[in-house]
């Protein structure tokens, strides 16, 4: 049978109970990236590329995973805005650059299990995104030429547009 606390000694077993009153908040402050700075990066990659004559796909996502914006030159490759975004979304998840974490895969055969993670790209060409120390988002780029380029084409991008921000 049901017998119901009277309202008083609920009242005094919760104000008894420190955690009641020290609650954890219920939701936390973090920054993105927006979809202007996405922008901005999307177009220094074109740029970067572009100044060595290279034509590529290039992808931004926010701290979540989620595609902020994407851009892909004509005769690239329908497979590269797929692994553009994939590049992102596999620098953001691991907090790495991804032609490091491909080279940490086949170096180590724990880490070599990554390539088994669907979401997961295991190509260079995705950088994270960092902001006062804090991962704000990634960006992925794909098509440029191999790995190494399409890396130097998201950092120069990265190193372009957060040395312009105040």
């Amino acid at each position: 049978m049901y017998h119901p606390l009277p309202a008083g000694l609920l009242t005094a077993l919760l104000l008894a109970c420190p955690q009641a009153s020290t609650a954890a908040p219920l939701t936390v402050p973090h920054r993105t990236i927006s979809l202007d700075g996405a922008s901005r990066l999307l177009d220094a990659a074109m740029a970067a590329c572009h100044a060595d004559g290279k034509v590529l796909a290039a992808a931004v996502v926010d701290r979540g995973g989620n595609l902020v914006a994407l851009r892909r030159d004509d005769g690239v490759g329908p497979h590269n805005t797929i692994a553009a975004q994939r590049k992102a979304y596999t620098a953001l998840s691991t907090r790495t650059a991804t032609r490091l974490l491909a080279a940490n895969a086949r170096a180590s055969t724990e880490a070599a299990n990554l390539n088994t993670v669907d979401t997961l790209l295991l190509l260079g060409g995705g950088v994270p995104l960092m902001a006062d120390g804090e991962l704000i988002g990634a960006i992925g780029i794909a098509g440029a030429g191999g790995p190494a380029t399409d890396e130097a084409c998201a950092q120069a991008a990265i190193d372009n547009v957060f040395r312009k921000t105040p």
